[in-house]
């Protein structure tokens, strides 16, 4: 057992990332709990890729090495849907077919039965965002700082352990850029949740206050 295997949080030990035979990236860290760990590269650098080994869905043209661990877990082998880790990516991503309340309660475990009980939590997601009283809206009336709100909502709804973001932020004008950046900060601090954060703005960086990682020439 090494060290890692000990540690909260969540571990990249030893991970190096190659693309049919080309190496991309080599790492090693550790984000603590309510930490924040940014990464930044140029395009190509394999930021994306290594969120997607994380949670388990690597394309087969990339191949991976070591061990990814969460909360002295071993996620390496596992499927994605048995990682309870959270991603949020450039676009929100959401259910067009569904109802902003139908988008929430999907993404609450299917443990927690009670329709009643699931309609509360997603109600009361909304609201902790600003968002009371948009329930039944079609996702498509929304603003692109309101998709993203209740994109991060839906992904704590599912209990992850761990939050990976790509650029979430990237498609938001300057005005709420800032205001949602400090909400999924804030909420993920409060949860106790590791973050790894894939970015190409600077701002981004400074307000995560946390460890930078930088990849390629940058």
């Amino acid at each position: 057992m090494s060290v890692a295997d000990t540690l909260p949080g969540l571990v990249l030990e030893s991970v190096s990332l190659r693309l049919n035979d080309r190496l991309l990236l080599s790492i090693d860290c550790r984000i603590a709990p309510g930490e924040v760990l940014t990464i930044m590269g140029e395009s190509g650098s394999g930021k994306s890729s290594l969120l997607d080994f994380i949670a388990g869905f690597l394309r087969p043209d990339f191949s991976a090495t070591g061990r990814v661990l969460l909360n002295d877990r071993d996620l390496t082998g596992l499927p994605a849907q048995d990682r309870h880790i959270g991603l949020m990516f450039q676009s929100p991503l959401m259910f067009p077919h569904m109802s902003v309340l139908q988008n929430l309660m999907f993404a609450i475990p299917a443990a927690i039965r009670r329709r009643a009980m699931r309609r509360d939590m997603a109600e009361q997601a909304l609201a902790d965002v600003g968002l009371a009283g948009f329930a039944h809206r079609d996702p498509a009336t929304l603003s692109g700082g309101q998709q993203t709100r209740v994109a991060l909502m839906r992904t704590l709804l599912a209990n992850p352990k761990a939050l990976l973001l790509d650029e979430p932020f990237s498609s938001l004008d300057t005005a709420r850029r800032a205001d949602i950046r400090a909400q999924v900060f804030d909420l993920a601090r409060e949860k106790s949740l590791p973050v790894l954060l894939v970015s190409h703005d600077e701002e981004d960086l400074k307000a995560a206050g946390g460890k930078v990682v930088r990849l390629g020439h940058l």
